[in-house]
């Protein structure tokens, strides 16, 4: 077999599984928890179904057959070490793994016990939906329009298959809303549909701790989604739904704003400073034959720059607005002077210095085409040949 026999019985969750063991939202379950589950169906809670599957050494429907097997009795042998009474049989529990674990252990139940309701939802809702409309939202009420789809332990299971397909998760609101009739937040909770919001917000919660992630590494390049689809959840929070200030939806976004704003600031206030080092005028005395600049700082320097500009766009949403405007302004200002004076440094340069000075000029040109655009840095460019060509002439007349 390609397949070990855990992989068959848990591939139902392949959508669901999370990696780390951070708190998880609604719809989530850990991947880490699987290894404990099983060895505890092994041992105790499904042994004989799993020996019969483990015996199996073809595919096909007997192995379809088994693992079916091995599922139900699954679900039946969780049920009932959860829910003895409702308060769950925690001798047995604790046999089973850490708290986690043992958190994990309901969820799992619920998938493996409405996994073909939950297949059947998957395949007949579209696999890329780009807006939910009117249109597609009526489509996804018609097929989600099933009891054993919309209980609290399958919904968000339900709500997170649809929310992979949709190419702005956050949309997944507009469910909550038409289904309750209202976007007043108090009529939202009041519906099983409420935990929409609650995903929502979890996840735009854990994009933050990514960016800040990505800000303290350096990967730039993932900083522009990141932000965008930050905003755009909160924007569409806020315009879809009348969430109020003082209320627990309302305390957790105004929380992420916080978040976002102190993770941005730091980062944002440091780019002048660091275009400074890198343009500011050097004295003839303080350059050597061997004086350069480092071209890893200028590409990480220019790649903040470019994450300014990007801020500018959302910064509104994102609680930055002051901030973002004036560090904008400030390097606009610096690196305009620094451009003009560099052109002037070039005219008066010797064999000594013209090297450095050109390389100041050339970073100082980068700069201007992510801060004014390429009209304005192919302007500087031609200033700065003029400057050269000037500087060549006079050395050879000399």
């Amino acid at each position: 077999r390609t397949d070990e026999p855990s992989r068959l019985v848990f591939r139902p969750l392949e959508s669901f599984l999370v990696e780390g063991s951070a708190a998880l939202r609604p719809g989530q379950i850990r991947r880490s928890s699987l290894g404990p589950v099983w060895a505890w169906l092994a041992r105790e809670g499904a042994v004989a179904e799993i020996q019969a599957l483990e015996a199996l050494r073809t595919g096909g429907p007997a192995v379809d057959q088994a693992v079916r097997k091995v599922q139900i009795a699954a679900t039946a042998a969780m049920d009932q070490i959860v829910s003895p009474a409702g308060r769950g049989d925690q001798r047995a529990l604790s046999r089973i793994g850490g708290p986690s674990v043992v958190e994990d252990l309901v969820s799992i139940a619920a998938v493996l016990k409405n996994r073909e309701p939950l297949e059947a939802f998957g395949t007949r809702t579209s696999s890329s939906i780009r807006n939910l409309n009117d249109t597609q939202l009526a489509a996804v009420q018609s097929v989600i329009n099933l009891p054993s789809l919309q209980t609290p332990q399958t919904l968000p299971f339900t709500l997170s298959l649809l929310m992979q397909r949709l190419a702005s998760p956050w949309q997944v609101i507009r469910l909550a809303v038409a289904v309750a009739g209202s976007d007043d937040e108090i009529r939202v909770a009041a519906t099983t549909y409420g935990v929409a919001v609650s995903m929502v917000i979890h996840d735009l919660s854990e994009m933050v701790a990514d960016l800040r992630q990505d800000i303290k590494q350096g990967r730039m390049d993932s900083l522009s989604h990141h932000l965008k689809t930050i905003h755009d959840g909160l924007r569409g929070l806020r315009a879809e739904l009348d969430i109020r200030t003082e209320s627990s939806w309302g305390k957790r976004l105004s929380a992420i704003r916080v978040d976002i704003s102190n993770t941005l600031k730091s980062e944002i206030e440091g780019v002048p400073g660091r275009v400074r080092r890198l343009l500011r005028p050097r004295p003839d005395k303080d350059i050597h034959a061997g004086s350069k600049l480092d071209p890893t700082e200028i590409d990480e320097t220019a790649a903040l720059i470019d994450f300014v500009a990007i801020c500018r766009t959302y910064a509104s949403e994102l609680a930055i607005n002051e901030v973002t405007l004036r560090t904008f302004s400030d390097l606009q200002h610096y690196t305009e002077a620094s451009t003009e004076a560099l052109v002037e440094s070039l005219r008066a340069s010797d064999s000594k210095t013209r090297p450095f000075r050109k390389m100041q000029m050339d970073t100082a040109i980068r700069f201007c085409d992510l801060l004014f655009g390429n009209d304005y840095a192919s302007l500087m460019r031609k200033a700065a040949d003029v400057a050269l060509s000037g500087e060549r002439k006079s050395s050879r007349t000399g």
